[in-house]
Formats: structure tokens, sequence, C-alpha cells
């Protein structure tokens, strides 16, 4: 799978710990910062990776930061985009078979390397169910056109 990840200052060393994993796993992962511990604007490598997914350049997102919400919350200001903050496996099972989420946030503060990886396995692993979820994802999809004239 082709996976555009991408961090903040707080999140940069569980960034480069997804990023050798998921290549070690196989998966194609494109890298696009930060790359150091200097202090950053967060949006930027949010939207940099929401661009890439929502472009369909990247089949997965993942973004990170200290707590996960500000990449999330810039993440969804890019039309195409449903990111969501994982937390728990069962969270992140059920953003991606009832919301078809497209990109995973994680917080670098709350969430253990080996934890945040077993999250990440479930968001890659887990399938977008459709059916009644269809509907509403496509409900979401005609806010962003709505809301982003």
């Amino acid at each position: 799978m082709k996976i555009a990840i991408g961090a903040d200052h707080a999140g940069f060393e569980l960034k480069n710990t997804l990023r050798d994993g998921l290549r070690a796993a196989g998966h194609e992962v494109e890298d696009l910062g930060t790359n150091s511990k200097e202090s950053i604007d967060y949006p930027d490598y949010a939207r940099a990776v929401a661009v890439k997914v929502s472009a369909g350049e990247a089949e997965r997102g993942i973004l990170v930061c200290s707590s996960g919400v500000g990449m999330s919350m810039a993440a969804n200001k890019v039309r195409g985009v449903r990111a969501a903050l994982g937390v728990h496996e069962e969270e992140v099972r059920l953003t991606r078979q009832h919301n078809d989420a497209n990109i995973l946030t994680l917080g670098q503060r709350f969430t253990a390397p080996q934890h945040a990886m077993d999250l990440v396995k479930v968001f890659l692993e887990t399938s977008f169910e459709g059916g009644r979820h269809e509907r509403r994802v496509a409900k979401m999809a005609a806010m962003d056109v709505e809301n982003k004239r």
C-alpha cells in the first residue's frame, strides 16, 4: 500500500518509528516531513499529507503531532479527507468500517510506539463496509462541496 506520512516536531520521533516499521512491512511510504525536532507549524505537514491522499497519490495517510488533534483538525480542511484520531484499536476499526477514514492521526505524547504500530496495522487492514455507511460518507462528501466553494 502507498502511504503518505507526516509529523510536526512533537511527533517527529513516532513518525520515524512508524515510517521504518511500515517500510519493513513492505509498504511504500512517502515521508513528507518534518525531518527534525525544530519547532514548525503542524498545519503545513497536515496539508501535505492530506493533499496526497485527496489527490489519490497515496491510498492512506498517517499524521503525528503531540496530541493528534491538531493534525486531525487541519487535515480535515482538505476536500475528500476523513482524518480520525486513533486511540483504541476498536475506534480505529470503526473509523475505517463505518466512516472510510483515509488518514489516521496519532499523538506522540499519549501513544506508545508499539501501540501506535498496532493502531496503524488495524487502520491499514480494515476495509470500509459500504452499505448503509456509504450513504453517510456521501453526505460528508456533499458537505465538503457546500463548505469549500
